[in-house]
């Protein structure tokens, strides 16, 4: 079997399962009895208030830490996107990137998917770059080759894009989006970002405030890359905003 079909094989089993999930902090319960289903291939998003615990979930998914009650069940390799990039300083591009590949035992394989990572991010020219000599944006991108390398199939991204500028926020949604194309996975994506949400998402999981349940499921059966002004993305961010309770005043307010 080839590393495409290989690669297509794990990604159809890949599955993530939350049963009657329940966690606190000391005497601070945070989720209350949660059940979700991740399937394979789906980009779930997860929105709430802050401090709900939507770090917590993919921390469990993750298995940084254990639930208090209920059971976690995982069936694929995890790699996990943080908010701050988690690049090495003292690393050039192509040195953070090959970190993503040391599971790779074919050192052929290897050789070959780096620049092949380098040229899917357009950063040719900068594999001898420090994170330093980066932009935000570029760094993310490094960020994703890293995650994306080697034989990862589930991708947890705990508000990945947050920390950057807006336009420099809606290029890298339609840059992730273009990389999910070309090397699909199984997504777990944190925003406090509505719109983005609406622009990402297969569906949208709406959490309450703490201890958290799921209030809402929304499915966006939309096509992407998604514009700000599809109908698809404008009605998903109305109907988030308005389980949210922040929808503006309706003319009967008025």
């Amino acid at each position: 079997m080839n590393d495409k079909s290989s690669a297509s094989d794990r990604l159809s089993t890949s599955r993530l399962v939350l049963e009657n999930v329940s966690h606190s902090y000391g005497v601070v319960p945070v989720l209350d009895k949660l059940n979700l289903v991740v399937n394979p291939g789906e980009v779930v998003v997860l929105v709430g208030p802050s401090g709900c615990g939507k770090t917590t979930i993919l921390n469990l998914l993750s298995g940084y830490i254990s639930p208090v009650e209920g059971t976690v069940s995982r069936n694929g390799i995890i790699r996990t996107v943080y908010q701050q990039d988690g690049l090495f300083p003292w690393l050039t591009v192509s040195e953070n990137i090959s970190m993503g590949l040391r599971s790779v035992q074919n050192a052929a394989r290897r050789a070959q998917e780096l620049p092949d990572l380098i040229r899917l991010i357009h950063l040719e020219g900068f594999e001898n770059h420090y994170p330093h000599q980066l932009s935000g944006g570029m760094r993310q991108r490094v960020e994703l080759a890293r995650v994306l390398a080697g034989d990862s199939d589930i991708l947890l991204m705990d508000e990945p894009f947050s920390a950057l500028d807006y336009q420099t926020r809606l290029r890298m949604r339609r840059e992730l989006v273009r990389l999910l194309e070309l090397r699909p996975k199984t997504v777990i994506f944190v925003t406090h970002d509505i719109e983005e949400a609406a622009q990402l998402a297969d569906r949208v999981l709406v959490l309450s405030d703490r201890p958290a349940t799921i209030c809402r499921e929304l499915f966006i059966d939309e096509p992407r890359p998604r514009d700000l002004t599809d109908n698809a993305v404008i009605e998903a961010m109305k109907e988030i905003l308005s389980e949210l309770g922040l929808q503006g005043p309706g003319k009967a307010d008025r």
